[in-house]
């Protein structure tokens, strides 16, 4: 694998947008996550750095960055420690300047330290811990933190209410300590909302959901967990929130085609809970009002086209060895309309936020 090497093709990413919209470009991290977010303002929210991998997530991102014509990242959440979102900063930080660091804190498990350490060392002296209900100042939008160290808002934003889902709702025991203590955000731009929970699994969406919906509908949703939705996409959640449009960040044998065979059920003995899609890409199309999924690889541990987008959706369609990096990005207009292209193809598609 060519890991180390920038592909030819990712050098000529062709991003562009006006400059008074927002823009987002989900980066192909091969199944990690890594989202750039440039505001109408100029200023820049990248949401983690993907894999070490011999530098190449750190490359691809900052190769991104320059062609949405950015000098530095302004701003950085950190959701976790974990390889596939911690993995790709040291070198990154190398490549470009970051100014200001956001992370949920310093409890971690001995097989993650590493992460932490490195963190800690990129983002000494500008650091920020944050805790739900605070916000990322990034000029032109509002970034709300709703999770943050195992814990969540206490009360609903953007809308959010009393969810009839949580009734018969499915309720699993928790996916681990470092995914439940990720930091998930909730964007808006005009009528516009973006929600990207990053790993935190079922048990923390559904505090998230049950009994109150506290995140409103959303416009775009970031899959959580990669899109595999093993231990996570709990339909109450997914049902409250009603996404028009979902980016599925997965890799070609990560994320999306998983089986969720890990996580036990949480309910009480006999207690009958309502039965729910367990493919992933389903439970996500099935969603009343879903008008398009975005994926970052077609899932090559589940090719079935009918588990699987449009290809013309599909950002990528070959395993890492073939080292396309393509993105997907989003440009989006403060009257709420916006457009998704696939790097890989040019096809885009238009929408209207609700």
């Amino acid at each position: 694998m060519r890991d180390s090497i920038l592909c030819p093709l990712l050098l000529l990413l062709a991003i562009s947008a006006p400059a008074a919209d927002l823009n987002m470009y989900w980066i192909d991290v091969e199944g990690g996550a890594s989202t750039l977010i440039v505001s109408p303002s100029g200023e820049s929210l990248l949401i983690d750095t993907g894999w070490t991998v011999g530098d190449r997530d750190a490359k691809r991102i900052f190769a991104a960055a320059q062609r949405a014509g950015l000098k530095k990242i302004d701003y950085l959440v950190m959701s976790h420690f974990h390889a596939d979102h911690a993995g790709g900063l040291t070198a990154l930080s190398k490549l470009m300047p970051i100014a200001k660091f956001y992370d949920r804190g310093d409890a971690i498990e001995i097989e993650n330290k590493r992460w932490l350490d490195e963190y800690r060392a990129a983002s000494r002296g500008k650091r920020t811990i944050v805790k739900p209900g605070d916000t990322i100042p990034i000029k032109g939008l509002n970034v709300v933190i709703v999770s943050s160290n195992q814990e969540v808002l206490a009360n609903p934003i953007n809308g959010g209410g009393p969810n009839p889902l949580c009734a018969d709702a499915e309720r699993k025991e928790s996916a681990g300590p470092e995914n439940a203590r990720g930091v998930g955000v909730l964007l808006s731009y005009g009528k516009f909302t973006y929600l990207n929970l990053i790993d935190l699994d079922w048990s923390k969406e559904m505090e998230l959901a049950c009994p109150v919906n506290k995140l409103g509908k959303v416009t775009l949703y970031q899959t959580g967990r990669h899109g595999s939705f093993d231990g996570a996409g709990a339909p109450a959640l997914l049902g409250a929130i009603q996404p028009q449009v979902v980016v599925v960040n997965n890799g070609p044998r990560k994320g999306m085609g998983q089986l969720d065979a890990n996580v036990k059920s949480a309910n009480p003995p006999g207690k009958t809970v309502a039965p729910y899609e367990k493919n992933a890409y389903l439970r996500l199309a099935k969603l009343p009002g879903i008008e398009g999924i975005w994926q970052g690889h077609l899932s090559l541990l589940d090719p079935d086209p009918k588990h699987n987008t449009t290809p013309d959706m599909i950002a990528n369609l070959e395993d890492t060895v073939d080292c396309k990096g393509n993105w997907l990005q989003a440009s989006v207009a403060r009257d709420g309309k916006f457009t998704v292209t696939n790097g890989r193809n040019g096809f885009s598609k238009s929408y209207t936020a609700h």
